[in-house]
C-alpha cells in the first residue's frame, strides 16, 4: 500500500474534527482502513473498540491481527488492546475511561487520533458521550434472577425504558447482568460525569453482503488453520473455567464447547460460522440504529482500490 508520500502533506492541512472513527461490521477490513489511515495523515494513532481484543491471550480468536499494524517497517500506535486479563469481565464504563485516557494522551502530544472497532455500544458510548458510573452486583436480586429462564429474563428486560445493550439477553448471564445494571440507575441515578462532546467524523465500510459472509468463512478456517483451537486450549489449560470462555461468545463459546465434548468438530465450525454470520448482521442493525439515533455515518464502498478511499475520506477530514 503506498502511503508513504502522504504524510508530509497531510501535516500540512489541519484536520476539522477531533476524532476519526472507521466502524463496520466483522471482516469488512476496518483495521487495515484505519492503519491505511493513520499512515496517510503521518501523526495519527488507534483506539480500538472492540470489546474482546482487551483480553490478553485471546489473538486469534478475537482477529487482533497485529501485523496489520505495520506497513513497510512502519508500526502504528494503537491503545486499547491487552489492557486487561482472560476471564476478567471488561465492561462498557471501563472503555469510556481508557478511552478518555488514551484519547487525552495521544491529544496532549500533538497526535490525532483513529478510533476503530465494530463494537458499537462502545462506539455510541464515545459519540454520544454517555455518562455512565460502575455499577456493583447485587448478589440478592441475581439469586432471584438465576431462577428464571432467558425468556423471562429478556421481558423484565423490555420492561426497562432504556436497555442496556440489544445483545445483553444472548444468555443469561448477560441478560441477568443488564437487568442488574438498569435496576441500579434507577435507584441510584447516574450523576454527571465529565466526557468531552467530540466533533467526529465517522466513517463506515460497507461490503457486499455476499462478499462479507465469504470473507467470514475464509477467515474462519484461516483462524482454525493457524492455532484458534490450541489457544482456546490453552486458556482452559491456564486456569480458566469452561463458563468464563463461554461468556465471550462467538468463537470462545464454540471452541470451548468442543474441546469439552459438547459438540463434534464439524458441528463446532457450522455453528460458529453461522454465529458469526449472524453477528455481523447485528452489527449491521447496530449501526443503522446508530444512525436513527442521530449519527451521521458516511459510508464508504470497501470494494473500492485502497488508495481511491483513503483520498475520499482524508478529503471528508481535512475539506
Amino acid at each position: 500500500m503506498a502511503c508513504s508520500s502522504m504524510p508530509f502533506v497531510m501535516q500540512q492541512r489541519r484536520e476539522k474534527y477531533d476524532l476519526l472513527a472507521v466502524v463496520g461490521p466483522t471482516a469488512c477490513g476496518k483495521t487495515s482502513l484505519a492503519v491505511d489511515l493513520a499512515l496517510a495523515i503521518g501523526n495519527a494513532e488507534i483506539i480500538s473498540a472492540d470489546s474482546r481484543q482487551v483480553y490478553r491471550g485471546m489473538d486469534i480468536g478475537t482477529g487482533k491481527d497485529v501485523a496489520e499494524y505495520t506497513r513497510e517497517g512502519v508500526t502504528v500506535p494503537s491503545h486499547l488492546i491487552d489492557i486487561a486479563d482472560a476471564g476478567e469481565k471488561y465492561n462498557l464504563f471501563e472503555f469510556q475511561r481508557d478511552f478518555l485516557s488514551a484519547y487525552e494522551d495521544i491529544k496532549s502530544r500533538g497526535v490525532f487520533p483513529i478510533m476503530c472497532g465494530g463494537s458499537g455500544l462502545y462506539v455510541e458510548s464515545v459519540l454520544k458521550g454517555y455518562r455512565l458510573l460502575p455499577v456493583p452486583e447485587n448478589p440478592a436480586l441475581r439469586a432471584e434472577l438465576e431462577t428464571k429462564s432467558l425468556e423471562e429474563l429478556t421481558a423484565i428486560l423490555a420492561n426497562y425504558k432504556q436497555l442496556h445493550n440489544n445483545t445483553d439477553t444472548d444468555n443469561k448471564k448477560r441478560a441477568i447482568r443488564a437487568i442488574e445494571i438498569e435496576e441500579y440507575y434507577l435507584s441510584c441515578p447516574v450523576e454527571e460525569r465529565l466526557f468531552p462532546q467530540l466533533e467526529t467524523l465517522v466513517i463506515g465500510v460497507s461490503v457486499d453482503r455476499e462478499v462479507r459472509r465469504a470473507r467470514i468463512s475464509r477467515r474462519l478456517r484461516e483462524r482454525l488453520e493457524s492455532g484458534m483451537v490450541d489457544e482456546v486450549r490453552s486458556l482452559l489449560d491456564s486456569g480458566l473455567k469452561p463458563d468464563q470462555l463461554i461468556y465471550y461468545g462467538l468463537e470462545y463459546k464454540y471452541l470451548t464447547l468442543y474441546i469439552t465434548g459438547a459438540m463434534s468438530y464439524d458441528d463446532m465450525v457450522q455453528g460458529l460460522e453461522i454465529a458469526i454470520h449472524q453477528f455481523a448482521k447485528r452489527q449491521m442493525t447496530w449501526f443503522r440504529g446508530m444512525e436513527k439515533r442521530g449519527t451521521e455515518i458516511r459510508w464508504v464502498d470497501g470494494s473500492l482500490g485502497r488508495s481511491e478511499i483513503v483520498g475520499q475520506i482524508t478529503d471528508m477530514l481535512y475539506g
